[in-house]
């Protein structure tokens, strides 16, 4: 801790947003919601998920009612290519549901993954890059021109591959890496040049999922932001425009409500807010807070307390007792936490140990 903070830091510039709106609106429907568990969840974890684990994490996210899941980024790890294979192979996949992965820009990458792929029925490729000022200087030593480049020809290669695989239905997203710390009109320009690239249509939208890659800023910010990129994207009608908070500065789930109300139409995220570093948006408190306004999440999170205790078993990290809705402070004298408290079996004893001595380890 510094006596002086403001040697060091300063605060987060304001987004130049005139007449904003989102304060006075209200939500009244669910996003669509998109579990990234078994993708940027598990990376996070210090020891991640066997095929095992993911495939029961699966089927749990499948009955909660998740119709987009990202099942994980198969040009990274022959773990994550194998069960990518298993789902689609094994035909585990149910037809209301959509799977996920997730590549970078490299050619040889986008090749890998679109032969994990290969005959699923529908299918979302999530292309990323970091575009943010720190990252073009001190990463990448690009311009702001290669960075959108770099983009461009990603997007141009996942068409290609996608257009000579008709059989599945494919969907494409980007996530301008480090958005909330760039410039808006340099992430609306990227954002563009790949639209313009990929051309959707109303009928068959494409994704923009804008991260909060590391909170930096009050969501307040974040929601000026949305909003900003809400009014100025072309191709806004043939867009699903999505959000990926992250909780560095404990905000992420005010952030992502607010993002609601500022223009956003899906929510990246994960159960109880795992993920890297202090997690991703808890997707269990947002869709619970929505149905505690009367607004029907489409998640079923009635045995909370089962769904608490496979999260815990598949990623040997535990719930915290007061966390909200799920903990076991929360719920006690609830049915589902007395049953809980009643079966300690072997599996989840084992589960919450190992949990404890990743906390104390």
């Amino acid at each position: 801790m510094l006596r002086n903070p403001a040697e060091k830091y300063r605060p987060f510039p304001a987004v130049r947003l005139t007449g904003r709106k989102w304060p006075s609106r209200t939500v009244d429907a669910a996003p669509v919601w998109m579990s990234t568990d078994l993708r940027d969840g598990n990376q996070a974890l210090i020891e991640p998920m066997n095929a095992a684990q993911k495939l029961e994490y699966f089927e749990m996210l499948v009955a909660i009612g998740f119709k987009e899941i990202e099942v994980g980024f198969p040009s990274a790890s022959q773990t994550d290519f194998d069960f990518v294979r298993k789902l689609i192979d094994e035909r585990r996949i149910p037809d209301d549901v959509t799977i996920e992965v997730f590549v970078p820009s490299r050619a040889e990458l986008i090749a890998r993954t679109f032969d994990a792929l290969e005959g699923a029925p529908r299918a979302i490729v999530h292309l990323y890059n970091a575009i943010c000022p720190s990252f073009r200087r001190i990463v990448f030593q690009q311009s702001k021109d290669e960075t959108k480049a770099l983009a461009v020809e990603g997007t141009g290669l996942i068409k290609e591959h996608a257009q000579a695989r008709p059989g599945t239905r494919w969907t494409f997203q980007y996530s301008p890496e480090t958005f909330n710390t760039t410039e808006l009109p340099f992430a609306r320009e990227v954002c563009d040049a790949l639209a313009q690239t990929w051309r959707p249509t109303r009928d068959h939208k494409m994704i923009v999922n804008l991260p909060a890659s590391v909170e930096a800023a009050t969501p307040n910010v974040f929601a000026d932001q949305i909003e900003w990129m809400h009014r100025n994207l072309g191709y806004r009608d043939s867009i699903v425009l999505s959000v990926h908070p992250h909780n560095d500065r404990g905000t992420a789930v005010a952030a992502a409500q607010l993002a609601l109300l500022a223009g956003a139409d899906r929510i990246e995220g994960c159960l109880f807010g795992n993920g890297e570093r202090t997690g991703n948006v808890d997707l269990v408190t947002v869709a619970m807070n929505l149905d505690a306004m009367g607004i029907d999440s489409g998640l079923d999170f009635s045995d909370l307390a089962t769904i608490r205790r496979v999260a815990e078993h598949c990623t040997r990290l535990p719930v915290a007792a007061r966390h909200p809705y799920a903990g076991q402070v929360a719920m006690r004298g609830t049915r589902e936490a007395r049953d809980a408290d009643a079966d300690v079996d072997e599996h989840g004893a084992n589960s919450r140990d190992k949990a404890g001595e990743c906390v104390t380890a």
